[in-house]
């Protein structure tokens, strides 16, 4: 009978939290007698609920005397003063890298274990850290949450769009010590002191180049092992770089974060933006030593060089024919294979060379990329049996 007299299960009227009947709600009220006014939530001494009146109040009453950063609770400012002190109390007993809070001894220790707890309930890819795993699961829901307030650009991580809002800051916060030079990530800057301090710690086994992050040393590695882990869903196309995987994508997407304020031209590649800038600015910064000639592009002062040095250094297998530079060698090799990559979606011919097809749309579109601005058309320079002058 009691089964059928039970009683109903109880809510907390301040917390909301559940109860299987009254008497373990009294004994939960007993136990957390503190009350928030704003929010409701309980605790069960005064001290945790004035610390948690900080949270609506806006208050940080702890403040590091050596950056001037405040914290909520004193514990957190325990935490942050070993940033300055370099204490690293938790080390791990296989490799002996030592951390600042035990949580994060505890995500290393999965490195050596291989242990993944985080599962994606999607895909099924285990990850270390729950946090992980949270940002993850935005790529199979599509949230972003951080939204760049200058440009709208929205980010998974909090991290990069710290990183995006550099662009727009033209910020460069990690300076080294020794020449002042500036960085935009910290990263590079670690990376950066190599050369003041010639410490290389990660060198590579098979060839000796050191490197001065080990994320740079496995990327180098799978050039010996041949692994290119980023394929491309789209056309195949494998990347031994994430780096390199994420821009190859924007050929797909048609993405071009970079637009020229002065024309209005935009472009795939950071570094293709920063060349055709120069043609604004008329800035060539590659300059021949011996003729003096100079360059916008560090590859035309490569090729140019070979005038002066008489190089050739690129040979044809099948004939023997050198050239300057490989894009010449690649376009000649079509020669021998038949190779013609550049069709007009007009009429079907194709082309060796890009150039070549541009010049044969002229056809189609009627558009002639040179033409005179004194006459309408050249023909009628020819019937008048007068020069025409191109500008």
């Amino acid at each position: 009978m009691r089964i059928h007299n039970r009683e109903k299960s109880v809510n907390c009227p301040r917390c909301e939290k559940c109860f299987p009947n009254k008497e373990t709600l009294a004994i939960h009220s007993k136990e957390c007698p503190h009350t928030c006014p704003q929010c409701g939530k309980s605790y069960k001494s005064k001290i945790g609920l004035t610390a948690h009146m900080m949270i609506h109040t806006g208050q940080s009453p702890y403040t590091c005397v050596q950056c001037g950063k405040s914290f909520l609770y004193k514990t957190s400012l325990k935490l942050h003063m070993r940033i300055h002190t370099g204490e690293r109390p938790h080390t791990c007993l296989q490799c002996g890298k030592g951390f600042i809070k035990k949580q994060n001894l505890t995500e290393h220790i999965r490195i050596h274990t291989g242990e993944r707890p985080y599962t994606c309930p999607q895909c099924g890819k285990g990850f270390i850290k729950k946090q992980n795993l949270t940002e993850h699961i935005r790529i199979h829901t599509g949230e972003r949450p951080y939204t760049c307030p200058q440009c709208g650009k929205s980010f998974i991580q909090k991290q990069t769009l710290t990183q995006h809002m550099i662009i727009h800051t033209a910020e460069h916060p990690h300076t080294c010590p020794q020449c002042g030079k500036s960085y935009k990530r910290k990263g590079d800057l670690t990376a950066h002191m190599v050369i003041h301090t010639g410490q290389s710690p990660h060198t590579c086994v098979q060839c000796g180049k050191i490197f001065g992050q080990k994320c740079n040393l496995d990327n180098h590695m799978r050039v010996h092992t041949g692994e290119r882990p980023h394929i491309c869903a789209e056309c195949g196309k494998s990347f031994t770089r994430k780096e390199s995987y994420k821009l190859h994508l924007r050929i797909h997407t048609g993405e071009r974060p970079y637009t020229c304020l002065q024309c209005g031209k935009r472009f795939t590649y950071k570094e293709s933006f920063e060349v055709h800038m120069r043609i604004h600015t008329g800035e060539r910064p590659y300059t021949c030593p011996q003729c003096g000639k100079s360059y916008k592009r560090k590859s035309d002062l490569t090729a140019h060089m070979i005038i002066h040095t008489g190089q050739s250094p690129y040979t044809c297998v099948q004939c023997g024919k050198s050239y300057g530079q490989k894009s010449s060698l690649n376009y000649h090799m079509r020669v021998h294979t038949g190779e013609r990559p550049y069709t007009c979606i007009d009429c079907g011919k194709s082309f060796t060379k890009k150039s070549n097809l541009k010049t044969h749309m002229t056809i189609h579109t009627e558009k002639i990329p040179h033409a005179c601005v004194d006459r309408p058309s050249s023909s009628n320079a020819m019937q008048m049996n007068k020069p025409c002058v191109l500008k």
